[in-house]
């Protein structure tokens, strides 16, 4: 696919479609899940057999951190009715919401986690079948390893690579985010600062894609992370207001383009622009 560094983690709409009409993939222990920070899409129509799960009441917390309590994760994956051995596909409508689940779900030890390419855009518009209809789950058992933390960098090590020749920091919000107009989408309020950490390359996480939702071929992504120097041999650390966007850089980087040093700053602007010792470029 596209020669892409691991293929095998995205399925295209072709083929989930081939799926669902030829077999229950249910039934042949596949689980397709809808992910969002709304549930109005769902609701309105959605792919046969697919589960939905909201961000903001699942993985994250009031604050928008992510959700690491164990227990918690445990409990939503049994409710969805997901085993170890069980294929995840996710998509969404923003494709960034997808690889945030992809990026929280391998963290805690699931094996076998693949992206639909285009997600909802590709899908509905080429007029496939939605359903309103909600499948009935039969819960399972599950327990999650501990998070690897391999997969995030912490404020340590953000505020290390911006010293570090060798590391590169990568910005993937808004214009109006990277520039301080707006911190997380909304004016500056209170404590908040809005601005860029200094020296962090400005590449929003939407270039990485083509009109139809789809990635871009390898050829393409090379040539946008290389010309804007980086590079493989760079330790890599991906952010922006809350490590959702941030993540689908992280998923481009090194399993489209195969980099092997990518992490995701998950507490990103809102804990650095929240703090009153961070230095702030706007």
């Amino acid at each position: 696919m596209n020669n892409y560094a691991h293929p095998e983690l995205l399925v295209d709409t072709q083929w989930v479609a081939d799926n669902l009409q030829e077999n229950n993939l249910q039934e042949n222990n596949y689980r397709l899940i809808e992910v969002d920070i709304d549930g109005s899409g769902y609701n309105n129509g959605h792919l046969p057999g697919a589960i939905f799960w909201n961000i903001l009441q699942t993985t994250l917390k009031p604050d928008f951190g992510v959700n690491f309590e164990e227990k918690s994760v445990e409990n939503l994956l049994s409710h969805s009715g997901i085993k170890k051995d069980t294929t995840i596909i996710l998509y969404s409508a923003n494709s960034a919401i997808a690889a945030f689940v992809f990026w929280y779900l391998q963290g805690f030890g699931h094996p076998n986690i693949k992206l639909m390419n285009g997600g909802c855009k590709k899908w509905s518009a080429e007029g496939r079948q939605l359903v309103t209809d909600i499948p009935t789950i039969a819960p399972t058992e599950y327990q999650v390893d501990k998070f690897n933390q391999n997969q995030r960098a912490d404020f340590d090590a953000v505020f290390a690579a911006m010293e570090n020749q060798k590391s590169v920091l990568i910005d993937v919000r808004t214009p109006q985010e990277y520039c301080g107009e707006l911190f997380a989408m909304k004016p500056p309020e209170g404590n908040q600062r809005g601005g860029h950490i200094p020296g962090a390359i400005y590449l929003p996480f939407e270039t990485a894609l083509q009109e139809d939702g789809t990635f871009k071929e390898s050829v393409e992504l090379k040539a946008l992370y290389e010309g804007k120097d980086i590079t493989p041999d760079k330790e890599i650390i991906t952010y922006c207001a809350a490590g959702i966007r941030a993540s689908h850089t992280w998923f481009v980087l090194k399993y489209l383009l195969g980099y092997q040093n990518v992490r995701n700053y998950d507490a990103s602007w809102n804990e650095w622009g929240h703090r009153s010792d961070t230095p702030v470029e706007k």
